[in-house]
Formats: C-alpha cells, sequence, structure tokens
C-alpha cells in the first residue's frame, strides 16, 4: 500500500500525460488509454461496480481492480489530475480526494449496453460479423467487450491469469483494441473428448465431463443460468458495450427452453438481437423467415435487425428480396455485406472438413489431420510463408512433403492409437531425419518414448503406450491439475523472442536438448525438445509460430527452405491479423447501415 501511495504521489507531481506511446507497455489495457494513473489514485475504493474482494493465500481480503478501465478513459485520467491539480492536492491521502472520487464517477460513470449477433444457421458468420461490430464500436470511441455464453471448440487460448476461453472471442477481444482477453468473455467452453462427452470449463477453469443428456438435464437448468449471469453483469459494470454472440441458431425447438447461448443469454443481458444469414449457402431468405417464425412469439421481437452475409457479385440484386423480407417480417435489413477475402483464424476444426490443402507455396507442409485435433490455429502462421498446406488422413499423402506437423488433441492416447491403426508410425518413421518434424502439445507427447495414464484421467484409454520414439521422453497423467498459462521467452538457437501459451494435463519427464527458454516468475524454465540433426522439433506453446524466429528456422529445415525464404519479407503473424481486422471492419461499415445499428442499441429491447 505504501509503494502504491509513492506511486501515486510521482503520478501527480508529474501530471496529466494522456497515451504513453512511448511506454514499452503501451497500451497494457486498450489502444487509447490514458496513462497518467498506472497507479490508481483511489485505490482501494471499495466500489463494487469498478473492483472487488478476493481472497489472499493467507485468508484476507484484498481489494482486486485487475479488470478495471474506468481510471484509463481519457476523459477520466485527465480530469481527475485537473482536479488534483485545481486543489493543490500533493498527497494521495488527502481527504479531499474522496469527494474527487465521488463527482467523477457521478460525471463519467455509466453502466454499459449488449447487441448480440445471433446466426441462422451455424457458420453463418456470427463470429466474423461480431469481431466486425466490436472494431467499429471501437474506432467510435466506445469501451467495448465481446461475450459468448457457450461456445464449443478445441481451439483456445490462454488469458493472462491463465484462464482458458475460445480462441474467437480472443480475436474478437484485439478487434475491440483490449489487450487482455479474461475468462468473463466466454462463460462456458465445452471441448469434446468423445462422441458423447464434453469437458465443461467454467470462467476458465475446468468444472467437469458430461454427457449431452447431463449437460442440458442437469448443468442447464442448475448452476449455468447464474454463471451465465454474473459474468454478463461483470462485464456491463466495465465496458460501454457488450458484443455478444449467439451459437448455432437461436430456433433450434427441440431445446429452445434450454438455450443459454442464444435469446435466454439475450434475455438476461437485456440485448436486442441482429440476425446474420449467409447468402451463400443459398435459400438465404427462408433461412431469415423460418429462424425468425420456430421462435416463439414473444421472442421474435426481440430480432432488432438481419444482415445478408458473404454476398458475392452484385450486391443489389438482393435488395428486392431483402425489402421483401422486411415487409414479411417487419425487421429492416441493416446491411448486405459482400464476400470478403481475409486471413482470419477459423474458429473450430468443423471449417476443415472438406478441405484438404491450403496454399500454393513451393513448400508442402503436411498437417496430420488427427480426429480430435486441438489448436489447430497454430499452423495458420504459416500460410504467411511460400507454402502449401496439406491437411492428411492417410500415410499415402504424405509422398512429397516438405515437413509434417503433429498438431494438438483432446486425446492424445486414442489418436495416437488412430495413427498406428493408418500406419502413420511407419510412414513418419520413413520420413525421419529426411524432413522436419514438429510435434505440438499432444502431438509433442505422441513423439516421446512412452504415455502413462494409469487411472484414465484425460484419456478414455487406460494404461501404458509406447510413443513414436522420437525423442526419449515419458509423459505422464498423474493428477488433474491442467496447466494453462501464457509463455514468453527466447528461441535458444538464435536468442530471439518467442511467445505462446500452454493448455494441457499430462507432465513430460523431458531427456532432449531444449527448444525454448521460458521466463518465470519462478525462474527461467527449459521447454521443448530438439534434435536437430535429426530434423525432429516437440514443444508444448500454442502459437510459437506466430513469432517469425522459429517458423523460419523450422521452415529453414525443409529442401531449399533457406533459398525460398530469403525471398519473402518476415512478419509478425500479430501484424496480418490486424490488417485483416481493420479490412474486416471498412467492409461491414461500408455495406450496413451503422446509424440504425447504433438506434438499435440505444433503445435496446
Amino acid at each position: 500500500m505504501d509503494n502504491i501511495t509513492k506511486k501515486v504521489k510521482e503520478e501527480i507531481e508529474r501530471g496529466w500525460i494522456g497515451p504513453d506511446t512511448s511506454c514499452p507497455y503501451h497500451p497494457c489495457h486498450f489502444i487509447g488509454q490514458d496513462c497518467t494513473f498506472c497507479f490508481c489514485p483511489f485505490y482501494p475504493c471499495n466500489d463494487e461496480d469498478l473492483g472487488r474482494n478476493i481472497r489472499s493465500k493467507r485468508g484476507t481480503d484484498i481489494w482486486e481492480c485487475t479488470y478495471c478501465l474506468f481510471m484509463h478513459r481519457q476523459e477520466v485520467g485527465r480530469f481527475v489530475m485537473s482536479e488534483i491539480k485545481r486543489m493543490n492536492i500533493t498527497e494521495p491521502k488527502d481527504p479531499r480526494m474522496i469527494g474527487i472520487r465521488e463527482e467523477t464517477k457521478a460525471r463519467f460513470y455509466k453502466k454499459g449496453r449488449a447487441i448480440m449477433v445471433l446466426g441462422a444457421t451455424s457458420d453463418a458468420g456470427k463470429s466474423i460479423t461480431a469481431a466486425a461490430l466490436c472494431r467499429i464500436l471501437h474506432k467510435k470511441g466506445y469501451l467495448v467487450s465481446p461475450f459468448k455464453s457457450q461456445n464449443m471448440s478445441l481451439n483456445s487460448k490462454v488469458t493472462r491469469k491463465g484462464s482458458e476461453i475460445a480462441m474467437i472471442q480472443t480475436l474478437q477481444s484485439k478487434a475491440a483494441g483490449l489487450r487482455n482477453p479474461d475468462e468473463f468473455m466466454n462463460t462456458i467452453l465445452l471441448k469434446p473428448k468423445g462422441d458423447t462427452v464434453s469437458q465443461v470449463i467454467v470462467e476458465g477453469e475446468p468444472y467437469g465431463d458430461f454427457t449431452v443428456k447431463d449437460y442440458y438435464g442437469k448443468f442447464v437448468p442448475g448452476p449455468a443460468v447464474d454463471i451465465v449471469r454474473r459474468n454478463i453483469e461483470f462485464l456491463k459494470r466495465h465496458y460501454d458495450i457488450v458484443v455478444m454472440e449467439g451459437a448455432g441458431s437461436p430456433a433450434e425447438i427441440n431445446i429452445y427452453d434450454k438455450d443459454i447461448a442464444n435469446i435466454g443469454a439475450a434475455k438476461i443481458a437485456g440485448a436486442p438481437c441482429i440476425l446474420v444469414v449467409n447468402v451463400e449457402w443459398g435459400g438465404a431468405f427462408a433461412y431469415a423467415v423460418g429462424t425468425v417464425k420456430l421462435m416463439p412469439e414473444k421472442d421474435r421481437g426481440m430480432i432488432k435487425g438481419i444482415i445478408l452475409n458473404n454476398i458475392r457479385g452484385d450486391i443489389s440484386r438482393m435488395a428486392p428480396g431483402a425489402e421483401e423480407l422486411e415487409k414479411i417480417l417487419g425487421v429492416p435489413v441493416i446491411g448486405m455485406i459482400p464476400h470478403i477475402r481475409l486471413e482470419l483464424p477459423l474458429e473450430d476444426s468443423e471449417s476443415l472438413r472438406g478441405m484438404k490443402s491450403k496454399g500454393n507455396g513451393s513448400i508442402v507442409i503436411s498437417v496430420i489431420r488427427l480426429p480430435r485435433i486441438s489448436n489447430f490455429t497454430d499452423i495458420d502462421p504459416l500460410y504467411m510463408e511460400d507454402t502449401t498446406v496439406r491437411f492428411v488422413t492417410e500415410p499415402e499423402e504424405l509422398e512429397g512433403t516438405d515437413a509434417v506437423i503433429i498438431p494438438g488433441t483432446k486425446n492424445t492416447i486414442e489418436d495416437l492409437h488412430w495413427i498406428r491403426e493408418k500406419g502413420f508410425d511407419k510412414a513418419l518413421e520413413d520420413l525421419r531425419g529426411k524432413v522436419p518434424i514438429l510435434g505440438i502439445c499432444g502431438g509433442y507427447q505422441m513423439m516421446g518414448r512412452s504415455l502413462e495414464d494409469p487411472d484414465g484421467i484425460e484419456n478414455t484409454y487406460k494404461g501404458t503406450v509406447a510413443g513414436l520414439g522420437f525423442f526419449d521422453n515419458v509423459t505422464r497423467w498423474e493428477g488433474r491439475d491442467k496447466k494453462t498459462a501464457q509463455a514468453e521467452g527466447k528461441f535458444i538457437k538464435t536468442g530471439e523472442k518467442v511467445t505462446g501459451f500452454e493448455t494441457h494435463v499430462g507432465i513430460s519427464e523431458v531427456k532432449e536438448e531444449p527448444l525454448f527458454i521460458i521466463e518465470r516468475f519462478s525462474g527461467d524454465e527449459k521447454e521443448g525438445s530438439c534434435r536437430e540433426d535429426e530434423m525432429l522439433f516437440g514443444t508444448y506453446l500454442h502459437g510459437v509460430l506466430e513469432k517469425r524466429s522459429f517458423r523460419r528456422f523450422f521452415l529453414s529445415h525443409t529442401k531449399g527452405g533457406k533459398a525460398v525464404l530469403s525471398a519473402y519479407e518476415p512478419r509478425d503473424y500479430d501484424d496480418l491479423i490486424e490488417e485483416n481486422l481493420e479490412r474486416l471492419a471498412c467492409a461491414f461499415e461500408s455495406s450496413m447501415d451503422v446509424g440504425r445499428l447504433m438506434k438499435i442499441l440505444e433503445e435496446g429491447l
């Protein structure tokens, strides 16, 4: 506390500075933030609209305001500092600071609103529409947060606090100009473990394994509604606008009364809804009318606008149908969005269905399409290079490949059995030393000497199985504690920066030369395995290919790779994502009635 007081005193002496772009951490919260008070002059304010009490390891209450962005609004930082200077306050503990705090909140604090993006079908474009709205609203000066109450995906990322949320909410968070997505933005994450069982992650932490029957019969009518409500309320206390994304269709009549992902969540938030329809699928007007008409009459009025999405060719040809649609439903069509070519991460593995390859580059990379593949967006940065990425399901498809990636999986041992049944183990052994092979997370575990899960903690198979034997590592599942953590460090071979995140249960006993040095509070930590003479590489780090250092090192081991790479300007993946998010938002902004959107937001329900 004394240290905070000292820092605030230094800030008062310095005066108002606004956004500090010279700071190496800028922006640490959101683009355009006010950096005048890095340490809040009102701490601890004990205002539950802005923070909360948490329990320390010593069993005492601590006021936490990690998620409070209020003091970083430019109008707030400027006003607070001007009042401090006007009153000639030099000490943070001056009693007059209480009056400034009360006046500041009265002037500038307002609880946020919500709007929901629904889809007439799966893959209607809900995710990119929500991302576009996040960016459009952020550029208008609002503090915006994405939110999805329930997401089923094996593509996840880890937050600053080690919580696990769906990848797409981290992308939407980036679109909203936020530096740190948090667990509140994806309340419930379902990670399929088999055909009928999913791991349920609540607020970023494993909650339990549920069958479909138990999930809808026990979890949803039990704790789920309260979980969704408290997270929506939390976000509305901290952000101006919450852009909510639905899941699947809002008119699933078989589970409508148990829905917490679409209309159910919208009711909790008091959110008007926008219905998105994918025109490319055909039957767009029928999908729109059918979706609204299948909803109970009392709920149809929640649909306040329709967006016709992904239109190829002449958009004007859709206008007559849009006018008729408005007459039938009494709902305005607020946007007709053209097909947009984007390089953004796909939401889940269903997006890979039917995709055999991507790109037309000279370096051919084969990604083994595991039945339970997870975090497949790890490979997306490879598209920035001169590559052709194949998704292979048969060993014969490895012929002519220049590199192989064994990706992550939700069930390592089951997918290792599949690899053996298919004959990939023999094919990979034949390629050993001839082409670079990279294993990520579950794929890395498979490359070891053995895998031991005697109690079936994470795998449906119980027992010990031999790995592929590329590394002399042993992976054991001895407890249910899941390691979820962001990671930052350096690539040992070059000393360049690497970033990524871990999310796994099994722990590997590593007896190989490491790939990375990860910086931890407890000290530097070796990570990964490397046998460069055999071109074998393995790591637990998801996202490690996003930084160019390791990505280019891996590709340089391919035949002619160094020459090919020399013709391409190396870039970080984050830069590509930012460019595409901006292009997405511009396309939406120029193709929809933004004024009507803002009116829908203002009027609410």
